[in-house]
């Protein structure tokens, strides 16, 4: 009997035009921050979300800092952010000098415009059009959301809160390229491009990659404009060095972008199987042996990048056991972030409504997703499951 193989949780898949599109940037020599595939991807992002202008960076961590600076957000300021999510979601409000203020989610994983109102009501108000603290008379002036595992959040009820309380929104898209509201205010809008700035990234494990790499959009020109400035090294005058403020070398190369030309050629295929074998999991594991799978909001064509089995309680073996009894069978899952109020330098922060957040932490598995995922392997996973 021939040795059970090894099924990631997530991996690329180079399936298309990669190799031509790098050699040939190889062959030209522009294969650093020069060369002509950067703005041509960025065209490309740009037309796929329909926004009139896209910035590349190298990653989605350094796209959110381009976010929090040329929205504004500074050393004094507050900003409302997730408490279940990946650390760098949060981490950039720090690099701009401002602190988070934690909030939990609703039942689409994503921050809880509910919660934030009622955070808000409680413990802030109007003044002179910003909205202020009354715990710390600090101005609390963005909201921070993720979409978590693709999974649009109520953007409808984002918006809205952020027009009561004036509020710029940052869209954390990282891992919600090609998710799209279908119903709704926002029918035909994609994730990212609702709010005030929107960021993706093109990580190794995310629906399209360049390795490393991210993008940078705004419903604002300027603050486009200014985000390309920022990335480059906020050069004024590049012939002489001049530079008008402090910069970042947060460029995307050629190469990267030649990756990201060919893999965003096959994204709307990448979705199709993703929702594809989401639904194969659907099937085969929810309401049954305990599990639940979570899922994704209804009027919405999300990419479901991430699909969660929730574990019941009634379940004979906990979340990590489960873990661990997929990793024996070369299996490989995860469970969900641990929140990030309980990480690094954050407890000191203030936090709300974390109930929930807590109850997907502790009972949350993602399992195998990668975007060549075979029916066979998904059914190995299904099968070492239903055995458990």
């Amino acid at each position: 009997m021939s040795e059970k193989h090894f099924i990631p949780l997530s991996v690329p898949n180079f399936s298309g035009h990669e190799k031509e599109y790098v050699n040939d940037a190889v062959v030209s020599e522009w294969v650093s921050t020069g060369g002509s595939l950067v703005p041509k991807f960025e065209q490309a992002v740009a037309d796929y979300v329909g926004m009139p202008r896209a910035v590349a960076c190298n990653s989605g961590s350094s796209g959110l800092h381009l976010a929090m600076m040329i929205a504004g957000i500074g050393r004094g300021d507050e900003v409302l952010a997730p408490t279940l999510t990946f650390i760098a979601a949060v981490n950039p409000i720090r690099y701009a000098g401002a602190e988070p203020i934690f909030i939990g989610c609703d039942d689409s994983l994503c921050l809880s415009p509910a919660l934030a109102e009622e955070y808000l009501s409680a413990n802030a108000e109007m003044q002179d059009g910003r909205c202020v603290s009354k715990i710390t008379g600090a101005h609390i002036k963005a909201l921070v959301v993720v979409h978590v595992f693709g999974n649009l959040a109520d953007m409808e009820g984002i918006m809205d809160l952020a027009a009561r309380w004036n509020l710029l929104v940052i869209e954390d898209s990282t891992e919600a390229l090609g998710t799209r509201c279908d119903t709704g205010r926002y029918a035909g809008k994609f994730a990212g491009t609702i709010g005030d700035v929107g960021v993706y990234s093109f990580n190794g494990n995310k629906i399209i990659t360049t390795g490393a790499g991210g993008m940078v959009v705004s419903n604002h020109a300027d603050w486009a404009e200014h985000a390309k400035h920022l990335s480059t090294q906020a050069k004024a005058d590049e012939l002489n060095f001049v530079h008008d403020e402090v910069g970042y070398n947060y460029r995307m190369t050629n190469l990267q972008a030649a990756l990201g030309l060919a893999q965003l050629e096959q994204l709307e295929g990448f979705i199709a199987h993703k929702i594809e074998m989401y639904e194969f999991y659907r099937q085969a594991l929810d309401g049954k042996n305990h599990y639940r799978i979570l899922p994704f909001k209804d009027g919405v064509r999300s990419n479901h990048w991430f699909y969660s089995l929730y574990v019941e309680d009634s379940h004979p073996l906990g979340r990590d056991e489960i873990i661990r009894r997929l990793s024996e069978e070369k299996i490989q899952t995860r469970p969900i972030w641990a929140l990030i109020q309980d990480q690094a330098d954050y407890p000191r922060n203030q936090r709300y409504g974390d109930e929930l957040a807590y109850d997907y932490l502790h009972h949350v598995v993602n399992l195998p997703c990668s975007t060549n995922l075979s029916k066979e392997d998904a059914q190995r996973v299904v099968d070492v499951l239903l055995g458990l």
